[in-house]
C-alpha cells in the first residue's frame, strides 16, 4: 500500500513536470519558429513575460520525482541512471544552458548577443525534451534491466521505441506551450497573436495525434507489452486523451483559449497516466515490480510525511506565483526586442 502510494505521488510530480515544465519547453521551441527580429518581435515578448518568472520554479517537479526515485525506489533509479547515462547527461547539460542563455539573452545589449543566447535557449529547449523522452522510451519498452549499467548505453535510448517517445515529448510541449499562450494573448488583447499561437496549438497538436497513431505500428513491433497494456487495461486512460485532445482543438477554433488549456493538459496528463497502467505492477517492464523495488516500510513512510510537510509550503507558494504572473501584462513601449535566433 505505501509502495502504491509512493508510486502514485511521484507520478503526480511527473505530470506536473510534463504539464508546467513542458509547456517551458515548448515555448522555446516558438521562440525558435518565431522569425527575425522584427517579425517575431511580439511573440517573443510574450514567451518571455509568460515562462520568465517561472522557468526555474518548474524544476522544481523533476528534482521532487528524481528524489522521491532514488529515495523511494533505489534499485529502479540505479538501473535507470547507470544505464541511460548518456541521454539524461544531455538532458541536463540541455536544461543548464537553456536556463543560463534565458538569462544572457535578457541582459544582453548587443544584437549578436541575442541571438547567440536566442540560439542556445531555443535549441535546447527542443533538444532536452527529446531526450527526456528517449528515457521514457527505453523504461517503457523493458530496455533497462536491473543492476549497476546491466543494459546497452546506446541501443538501450537508440530505438523505436525511444525516438517514438523523443519526437511526442517535442510535439506534446510544443501543443502545451501554444496553448497556454493563447490565453496569455488573449487576457492582454492580443488577439491576433492569440489566434496566431491557436494556429500553432492546433497544428502541433494534430501533428501529435499523427505521430501517436504511427506509433502504434511501432509499439505493436517493438515494445509489444507497452502496446498490450494501452490497449487493454489502460484504454480509457487512451480513449480520455483523445477526446480531451480533440475538444481542446475544438475550443481553440472557437476561440475559448481559457477552456483549451485544461483540455490540452488533460489529453497529455491522460496519455501519461496510460503509460503508468499500462505498465504497471511493473517499473523495470519484464524484470522488477513495484514491490520488489519498494525501499522499507519506514523510509516509504518517513518519505510521505515529509512530501505531505513540504507541500504545505510548496502547492501555496507556487499557486500564489503562477496566480500572480497570470496578470495582464504592463506596455513596455521601450523595451529592447528580443533577437531571433
Amino acid at each position: 500500500m505505501l509502495a502504491d502510494t509512493a508510486l502514485a505521488v511521484m507520478w503526480v510530480g511527473l505530470t506536473c513536470y510534463a504539464l508546467f515544465g513542458g509547456a517551458d519547453f515548448g515555448a522555446g521551441v516558438w521562440d525558435l519558429l518565431a522569425g527575425g527580429t522584427r517579425r517575431g518581435l511580439r511573440q517573443r515578448r510574450l514567451i518571455e513575460h509568460s515562462i520568465g518568472p517561472i522557468w526555474e520554479a518548474n524544476h522544481v517537479w523533476l528534482i521532487f520525482v528524481i528524489v522521491l526515485l532514488w529515495s523511494g525506489f533505489s534499485p529502479v533509479f540505479a538501473a535507470v541512471m547507470s544505464t541511460l547515462y548518456l541521454p539524461l547527461t544531455l538532458a541536463a547539460l540541455g536544461i543548464i544552458a537553456r536556463g543560463a542563455a534565458f538569462a544572457f539573452r535578457k541582459a544582453s545589449t548587443e544584437l549578436w548577443q541575442q541571438r547567440l543566447f536566442g540560439a542556445c535557449f531555443a535549441l535546447s529547449s527542443l533538444i532536452t525534451p527529446f531526450f527526456l523522452g528517449t528515457v521514457a522510451g527505453a523504461v517503457a519498452s523493458g530496455r533497462v534491466p536491473p543492476g549497476l549499467a546491466e543494459g546497452n548505453v546506446l541501443t538501450s535510448w537508440l530505438n523505436p521505441t525511444s525516438v517514438l517517445g523523443g519526437v511526442l515529448a517535442v510535439l506534446t510541449c510544443a501543443h502545451l506551450a501554444a496553448a497556454y499562450l493563447c490565453a496569455d494573448a488573449a487576457r492582454d488583447n492580443e488577439r491576433a497573436l492569440a489566434s496566431d499561437f491557436a494556429c500553432r496549438a492546433t497544428i502541433s497538436g494534430l501533428a501529435s495525434g499523427a505521430v501517436a497513431c504511427i506509433g502504434i505500428a511501432v509499439l505493436h513491433a517493438d515494445a509489444p507489452d507497452l502496446f498490450h497494456g494501452l490497449t487493454h487495461r489502460a484504454l480509457p486512460l487512451v480513449i480520455l486523451s483523445v477526446v480531451a485532445g480533440l475538444t481542446g482543438l475544438a475550443l481553440l477554433n472557437r476561440g475559448r483559449y481559457v477552456l483549451a488549456r485544461p483540455a490540452a493538459a488533460l489529453a497529455v496528463a491522460a496519455i501519461l497516466w496510460a503509460w503508468g497502467a499500462a505498465q504497471y505492477p511493473a517499473m523495470l517492464v519484464g524484470s522488477t515490480t513495484v514491490y520488489q523495488a519498494a525501499a522499507d516500510e519506514a523510509v516509504l513512510t518517513a518519505c510521505l510525511i515529509a512530501l505531505a510537510i513540504g507541500a504545505v509550503l510548496l502547492i501555496p507558494s507556487l499557486w500564489l506565483l503562477y496566480a500572480t504572473f497570470q496578470r495582464r501584462t504592463p506596455a513596455a513601449p521601450h523595451a529592447r526586442p528580443p533577437a531571433s535566433p
